[in-house]
């Protein structure tokens, strides 16, 4: 493990009897995180999907493809619009055209699009900006509710946030079964966690107490909880040391079978008089905080990715079998 110094806020010791005196792979019980995962996916997502960070998406028209379906998204009279990336003449790429006075317009024979009219079948989905992430709702009509079903995020005014986006080869499954296990923290992530544990299981929240390093042995220790607000969502946020409050959400949207986008928002936060230096310094620590997050994922998409192909895997020797 190596040494540890910590620095800042100190927290009160660990009730001894909420560690596990079991080592962290018996602890990290299989059976449970299929359970939790249940629990999760059985949530209410209100037909929502995360996009992209609202920044990404500018006047010129982007595609995406979500849950099977090609989408084009361009901002138009200060609003963002979500539709089919289909042109409803004959089929033409709308995200190859441009806007023009209000409208977009396809690039293959110029069919003007009024985004709130629509164009025959060709009609904008419900989006909405929560002030960082971008959202389309493309559910049933049944499930649908006004808004994403969101956690609770510190004040935009006193908080600096980051946002990484990044496709892996598996399940939105299989990315909220990663966060649903803590307990690989430090050991698949040492340069970032110097020590983790988990001090309370529940099939609603995980919590635990992490030293997180800053700069080589020098850590900062902390509590977080884990939890899923909705099904393809799992939040990760410090209730107790330094940065209270700060939140770590993890978005999974599906693209196609295999195929999910991870989006990543962090948000920092802190009771410290001295955090307004940080918010004035946000445009240098932004980065800092995208290159740690994508450090960290460029390892659990690896974890990710093997959990699918082996249940893929499988499935296919059970159907064999069969």
């Amino acid at each position: 493990m190596g040494k540890i110094i910590l620095f800042g806020k100190r927290l009160p010791s660990i009730d001894a009897q909420k560690i596990s005196p079991e080592p962290d792979w018996k602890q990290c019980d299989p059976a449970f995180i299929r359970k939790a995962l249940r629990h999760a996916l059985q949530r209410p997502s209100g037909g929502w999907y995360v996009v992209d960070d609202a920044v990404a998406i500018g006047t010129q028209p982007k595609s995406y493809e979500i849950d099977g379906r090609e989408l084009v998204a361009f901002r138009c009279n200060g609003r963002i619009v979500i539709g089919q990336n289909s042109c409803p003449h004959l089929g033409g790429p709308l995200a190859g055209g441009r806007i023009r006075d209000g409208k977009l317009v396809c690039p293959w024979h110029g069919l003007e699009i009024d985004p709130e009219t629509g164009h025959d079948h060709w009609q904008a989905f419900p989006v909405y900006d929560d002030g960082l992430l971008v959202w389309v709702q493309m559910g049933s009509k049944d499930e649908a509710t006004p808004k994403p079903i969101l956690a609770p995020r510190p004040d935009p005014n006193r908080s600096i946030a980051a946002i990484i986006r990044r496709e892996a080869a598996c399940e939105p499954d299989d990315v909220i079964a990663n966060r649903l296990d803590p307990w690989h923290g430090h050991h698949y992530h040492p340069h970032t966690f110097a020590s983790l544990v988990v001090t309370d299981v529940s099939i609603e929240r995980l919590t635990l107490r992490v030293a997180y390093r800053v700069l080589g042995p020098f850590c900062v220790e902390v509590d977080a909880t884990f939890h899923s607000p909705e099904p393809r969502t799992i939040v990760m946020t410090i209730v107790a040391g330094e940065g209270l409050g700060s939140l770590v959400e993890t978005h999974a949207t599906p693209i196609a079978p295999g195929r999910s986008v991870v989006t990543e928002a962090t948000i920092a936060t802190s009771e410290r008089p001295e955090f307004r230096f940080a918010l004035k310094m946000g445009s240098l620590i932004r980065p800092l905080m995208k290159k740690a997050a994508h450090r960290l994922w460029l390892e659990d998409a690896a974890y990710t990715e093997r959990a699918y192909a082996l249940r893929t895997k499988s499935r296919r020797s059970r159907k064999d079998r069969a």
